[in-house]
């Protein structure tokens, strides 16, 4: 794993704990962080059973491969595996753990929070207020918002996206989903209505992106697509970057037509004369949603587990096959 999150991670009480339990369940040296298994110690390297990777996590070619003739298991204490494990992994029968399921919990929460403030529109009355510096006129302000059966859309029934919807369920809202993988029947036992994309974004009051980093959703969000949103809507990503334009929304954005909440954005990072840091009707974050602070805790421990199932000559909990790579960020 990376050396800064590594370094994170020990800092965290709820992790401690959780590398207590490693210990007890397998020999483990956690006061380093290997980046680059081609310098890492071969002795060590050529015993290894499971590699505990996170964040940061060096590429498992081939040649690394080639070094761990005993590696059985790859158990990632983190999200997606995309970034280090290659066609060499499954060629050779390595089982691959993901928490991806654990760090989907804090980015639904996250988005909970958006779609409900931007029903709100919490953060135009909060500025309101912090420029007017005493209490607004609201009520004709603000007629038409809140929260009371309005529509939003879930694209991409991800695990990100169910938790989502199911989070939303307590709420009087109406909440469509498009996703090409989701049939009526299945959408209907999640609660949602299934629609078209361009249908999703006709009636949405927020809509709200988890689909997959791939190379057909590359800019779903085009020119044309959010030209479809309602005037007032709110578009809010915590999936990828790219999978908006940034140029076409902006153009939008200027022109106040419609809100965002975007914690990915293309580039990862604005360049400094973006107009996103200062638009009043744009909420920007870092790529905060995810797992942050204690929050790390909980993909530990998942993760953790998965070390104890497999010492245990259990099948692990949140096996990844190769074939969901194709579906998944």
């Amino acid at each position: 794993m990376g050396a800064q999150i590594h370094r994170q991670l020990l800092a965290e009480p709820e992790t401690v704990t959780a590398l207590t339990r490693l210990h007890t369940v397998a020999r483990v040296d956690t006061t380093t962080a290997v980046t680059d298994l081609t310098t890492a110690d071969p002795r060590e390297l050529a015993a290894a059973e499971v590699l505990f990777t996170h964040w940061g996590a060096p590429l498992l070619t081939e040649e690394a491969l080639t070094l761990m003739p005993r590696l059985r298991a790859v158990v990632h204490a983190a999200g997606s595996v995309k970034h280090h494990v290659t066609d060499a992994v499954w060629r050779r029968g390595i089982t691959v753990s993901s928490a991806a399921a654990a760090n989907a919990v804090p980015v639904a929460e996250f988005t909970l929070a958006a779609i409900l403030f931007a029903g709100k529109r919490v953060l135009d009355v909060a500025r309101a207020y912090t420029g007017a510096r005493s209490r607004p006129d609201l009520l004709p302000y603000y007629t038409g918002h809140g929260n009371y059966h309005r529509t939003v859309g879930i694209v991409g029934a991800s695990r990100i996206g169910r938790r989502v919807i199911e989070l939303l369920r307590p709420f009087d809202l109406d909440v469509l989903l498009h996703d090409p993988h989701v049939d009526a029947h299945r959408a209907r036992a999640l609660g949602v209505r299934p629609v078209g994309l361009d249908e999703l974004v006709r009636h949405s009051d927020v809509v709200s992106i988890h689909a997959p980093q791939l190379p057909e959703t590359h800019h779903m969000f085009d020119t044309r697509r959010l030209a479809l949103m309602k005037d007032g809507a709110t578009l809010v990503n915590t999936a990828r970057g790219d999978l908006v334009d940034t140029e076409a929304l902006i153009a939008h954005l200027v022109t106040g037509r419609l809100h965002a909440v975007l914690d990915v954005t293309e580039p990862d990072v604005p360049p400094a004369d973006s107009p996103l840091y200062t638009l009043p009707n744009v909420l920007l974050t870092p790529h905060i949603a995810g797992s942050l602070g204690n929050e790390l805790g909980r993909m530990t421990d998942w993760a953790v587990d998965e070390v104890a199932r497999y010492a245990q000559g259990l099948p692990l909990a949140h096996q990844v096959a190769p074939d969901e790579l194709i579906r998944s960020a």
